[in-house]
């Protein structure tokens, strides 16, 4: 007996249109998005007791210097105006990186939950990658809270390759990444 998925309760199969992701400098308009976009991160890790970040650690000045220094990148899908994913783009991180190495930092990055698993952190990973190349850096680096297995595993799988590690204060460490940008990345 032949059964349609539309009578089981399963939503009818629709053609997935291509879509385009979109990433681009933050502007000041982009702020309030970006900053509800981390504190909806935020939520979620502790509402699975994940110590990444602590919930409403930046003031909300700090996003806003961020943005105006053009530190801050958006991702949009097709054009729309809400933002899905964002992070910090730097060239030199003295704090959680002391060799001065010209390099891309990536901070901060976050994807709206609603689209986490479609490949979004990936893309944006490889657009940093390749921004960074673009500006003569060899080396993408990041860094993620050590107790963090999951993000520390997503990384690895995304050709980052654990270097160091530093600490923040007396019980949380962060395991410092970097993916050697010689070869065209493949993650996006």
């Amino acid at each position: 007996m032949s059964r349609s998925i539309a009578r089981l309760g399963a939503p009818p199969l629709r053609r997935q249109e291509p879509r385009v992701l979109g990433i681009a400098r933050a502007q000041i308009c982009d702020v309030d998005q970006v900053i509800d976009l981390r504190h909806g991160v935020e939520d979620w890790l502790a509402s699975r007791r994940i110590v990444q970040w602590a919930p409403r650690e930046i003031p909300e000045s700090v996003f806003y210097d961020q943005v105006a220094a053009g530190e801050y990148y958006v991702a949009r899908i097709d054009g729309r105006s809400s933002i899905v994913g964002a992070f910090r783009l730097l060239w030199r991180d003295p704090v959680m990186w002391q060799d001065g190495v010209f390099a891309g930092y990536v901070h901060g990055l976050v994807v709206d939950r609603a689209h986490a698993g479609n490949g979004i952190g990936g893309a944006l990973l490889g657009w940093a990658g390749r921004t960074s190349r673009e500006a003569g850096a060899n080396l993408l680096r990041l860094d993620c809270v050590d107790t963090n297995v999951a993000l520390c595993a997503y990384y690895r799988a995304a050709g980052f390759v654990p270097v160091g590690r530093r600490g923040l204060g007396s019980s949380r460490g962060v395991v410092l990444f970097q993916r050697s940008l010689a070869e065209p990345s493949t993650t996006g």
